[in-house]
């Protein structure tokens, strides 16, 4: 292994041409020899570049519809070969192996064939063989052979020669190999990923996670700790795949939060009418429909105004100028939309620091996802919870009204993303009191009635607007307590999973107190 190692010859093979003929010509001008592949050959003898095939170094054509062509003792010799051994060096001058000093393969687009939903044989015959094992080959031998699997850091292995008399440094190739070797192992995980889902293997014995960096971060949820933002490829709409139109560089716990609001407002569709959502901490603390954008986002407000300044607001339509006008009297971090008019954006102009994201789409909140999150000495994942109130059973005496069951539909959207044990009081399209995260279902009870209290005197309300509500948990009611805390505070209605061994002394209690109760059969636990 050597500190410098010259390139003189360059093997590229690559699905994605970005920059292919810029790089080519400049390896040209640095006399590199060039030699390639099928349609990368063709696009650098299209542009008036010298280059040799690959069936030239190996003395076969390229077959099995381009299957084989680089799987080949004269490629992966010339590759694998320590040029300090005089055993490898004798070998490669009775075999006629020619060193390559670098490697440029990007791999065949599988990420981007799954993304769009091709079939199951057009998905294998996106799984690149020769491609992977080249890379794994040219990084391992990195003591002499420099390897490229990214277009952007082309123009840094040209700088590298230049610097170093057409030779690169061991530290730059280190640097290279280890970035080769996270691509075929983030590749290797797309594979092995789809393929257990292709076949309906939910719990493979083995499972890896991938993600490309987006962007490193000052710090983590506190300042001691070092963090980075990766995405992972999927494209689905939200904080990773976001435009930032303006505003400081996010946070790590900007980008926590964000995706929190981000996934709640998701919830309601564009068509259902205007949606916000208000986070603080990756939890709710208000959520509203309205006639306008405008009026969602003053009653999201109003549910708790002490709780959202320094929050994260969520719209499920294009921010206009009104919302934006709004938004901007009190401080807050983020504003994430599908879009934003351009006079929205003249108005947050004005506030240097606000952070504004648009999407160009919600999330799918039925989007079969997997969730991840690392235990000590390993990981648990499971599906995203993606359950809907479907058919709801009517537990009471008494029915809700249709106006209730709309609110207890939202009030149930509401409640799976808030953190457990959740109580959420909805009147009319929007909380009116959440309590989250507590050990105590009638501690978020009454933490939630304790918030709209204080709300109907900052807006100068003659009553609590809990009075008359309706009230979801996200869990059942392990005893009447929690229910009777609720009527207390004036829910009138209640939506709750149902499944406690004392169901029946909850459904006499809300008999009692003459509350509609209606059972989804399903939690929504948000720890």
């Amino acid at each position: 292994m050597t500190d410098l190692a010259p390139l003189k010859r360059a093997l590229l093979s690559v699905s994605d041409k970005t920059g292919l003929i810029d790089l080519g010509r400049a390896l040209a001008e640095r006399g590199v020899d060039l030699v390639s592949t099928g349609g990368t050959a063709k696009a650098l003898r299209d542009a008036g570049l010298s280059v040799r095939d690959v069936s030239e170094l190996t003395g076969f054509p390229e077959m099995m519809d381009g299957r084989v062509k680089t799987l080949h003792p004269m490629v992966h010799g010339g590759l694998l070969a320590l040029r300090d051994d005089a055993g490898h060096v004798a070998s490669m001058t009775e075999h006629g192996i020619e060193a390559i000093d670098l490697l440029v393969v990007n791999l065949y687009p599988f990420e981007a064939t799954v993304a769009r939903g091709a079939d199951y044989e057009t998905t294998i015959e996106n799984i690149d063989i020769g491609g992977p094992a080249m890379i794994r080959a040219a990084a391992k031998n990195h003591g002499f052979v420099s390897v490229v699997t990214d277009p952007e850091d082309y123009a840094a292995v040209l700088a590298e020669m230049d610097a170093n008399g057409g030779q690169t440094t061991l530290a730059f190739r280190q640097r290279l190999a280890q970035i080769a070797y996270a691509r075929t192992g983030a590749y290797d995980a797309a594979v092995s990923t789809w393929m257990a889902r292709a076949i309906g293997e939910t719990t493979p014995r083995r499972r890896v996670f991938a993600g490309t960096l987006a962007q490193g971060l000052r710090y983590g949820e506190n300042p001691h700790q070092s963090a980075a933002f990766y995405t992972d490829g999927t494209g689905r709409p939200g904080v990773a795949t976001a435009k930032q139109l303006q505003g400081k560089e996010l946070s790590y716990n900007n980008i926590n939060d964000t995706d929190a609001a981000f996934e709640l407002v998701s919830e309601f569709a564009p068509a259902d009418g205007p949606a916000c959502a208000i986070i603080k901490h990756a939890n709710p603390c208000g959520v509203a429909t309205g006639k306008t954008l405008l009026e969602a986002y003053q009653r999201a407000f109003d549910c708790d105004r002490t709780s959202a300044f320094g929050g994260i607001v969520a719209l499920n339509q294009r921010l206009d100028r009104a919302t934006a006008e709004e938004i901007v009297k009190i401080f807050t971090e983020v504003v994430i939309a599908p879009g934003a008019d351009d006079d929205a954006i003249a108005v947050f102009s004005g506030k240097k620091n606000l952070r504004l994201l648009t999407t160009g789409g919600l999330a799918d909140p039925a989007a079969d996802l997997l969730t991840l999150r690392q235990v000590s000495g390993g990981f648990l994942v499971q599906d995203k919870d993606n359950g809907q109130a479907g058919d709801l059973s009517v537990a009471t005496k008494l029915a809700p009204t249709e106006a209730q069951l709309a609110d207890m539909r939202f009030a149930w959207k509401v409640a799976k993303h808030v953190k457990s044990n959740a109580i959420v009081y909805v009147r009319d399209g929007a909380t009116v009191g959440v309590g989250a995260g507590q050990m105590s279902r009638v501690d978020s009870a009454l933490i939630a009635a304790k918030k709209a209290e204080r709300m109907a005197e900052v807006l100068g309300l003659p009553e609590p607007l809990t009075k008359g509500s309706v009230v979801a948990s996200d869990a059942f009611f392990p005893f009447a307590d929690g229910l009777m805390e609720a009527a207390g505070a004036g829910a009138v209605a209640v939506i709750q999973p149902g499944g406690s061994m004392r169901d029946d002394e909850v459904i006499a209690a809300a008999d009692k107190a003459g509350l509609a109760m209606v059972f989804t059969g399903m939690r929504h636990f948000r720890h």
